[in-house]
């Protein structure tokens, strides 16, 4: 009731006020449909799911910017004398308390604008890790390999690094590392790491995108690293676990020793 006095002794009246409450709903119901709609659509082309789904928050930071543009119209009808009013209580109000959620809205418009990434991609955000579920207009949701969604506010991107790993493409390039004896014979295990990928049911291999195995020496074995693409990024995980069971057992096959783990035993506390 103080607020509503405070708004009408500033020359905006109750219909002003309901209007905009009602604005903002609307806007809010829209952009809650648009996006259900275009992940259902995205979700049934896999070759064009990132692009259909980075029109998501393009689609909503439109309509929130026409619902801003609504909202203000009358304001800027308004007396020098009240406009400064106006201004004072919002920038009370950034003060005490909105500073982060205006800093998330213009990471947010950041993303839209200058995209280092984009709904659907793999990215790591300040040491998080995941798909790119949602970009809302304070923060961004990761769905992580363990499949829980983190919320990184927009504002860390000024803070934090940023990395993309397929940027906006379906394709992805994953790494497998398998470890041998130093004794063991090193080319034919190479040779089974490659093999194990190049036939894998998700790899993805052409003239740009080969599949590629090094080897690195360490201290008592030796690292087998494979790399290569996958198809469909949301395979990342099948694909890794695809390669090392059916390496694994070739080593085994054909008599390739793997390191024993190191056991750990939990200090006394």
């Amino acid at each position: 009731m103080i607020a509503l006095q405070a708004l009408g002794d500033l020359g905006i009246d109750t219909g002003t006020v309901v209007g905009s409450v009602a604005v903002l709903l609307a806007a809010y119901l829209a952009s809650r449909v648009v996006g259900f709609g275009l992940t259902v659509v995205a979700e049934r082309s896999p070759r064009r799911r990132i692009r259909i789904k980075m029109l998501i928050p393009i689609v909503r930071f439109l309509l929130y910017g026409t619902v801003a543009y609504l909202i203000l119209g009358p304001l800027l009808q308004l007396s020098t004398s009240q406009l400064l009013a106006v201004s004072g209580l919002l920038g009370a109000a950034l003060g005490f308390g909105l500073k982060d959620l205006f800093a998330g809205i213009i990471g947010g418009l950041v993303l839209v604008t200058e995209r280092p990434y984009q709904v659907g991609d793999k990215v790591t955000i300040d040491g998080d890790y995941g798909e790119v579920t949602d970009i809302g207009l304070r923060a961004t949701t990761l769905l992580t390999p363990d499949d829980t969604a983190v919320r990184v506010p927009n504002a860390t991107l000024f803070t934090a690094n940023v990395s993309n790993a397929n940027d906006g493409s379906p394709e992805m390039l994953v790494v497998v590392e398998l470890a041998i004896t130093a004794s063991a014979d090193v080319e034919r295990a190479r040779t089974i790491v490659e093999e194990a990928m190049v036939t894998s049911k998700y790899v993805y291999v052409d003239g740009d995108h080969p599949a590629v195995v090094r080897v690195e020496d360490e201290s008592y074995y030796r690292t087998i690293r494979g790399k290569a693409y996958v198809t469909d990024l949301r395979d990342e995980s099948a694909f890794a676990s695809d390669v090392t069971e059916r390496s694994m057992a070739a080593f085994a096959s054909e008599g390739i020793e793997m390191p024993e783990a190191p056991v750990h035993v939990p200090s006394d506390r």
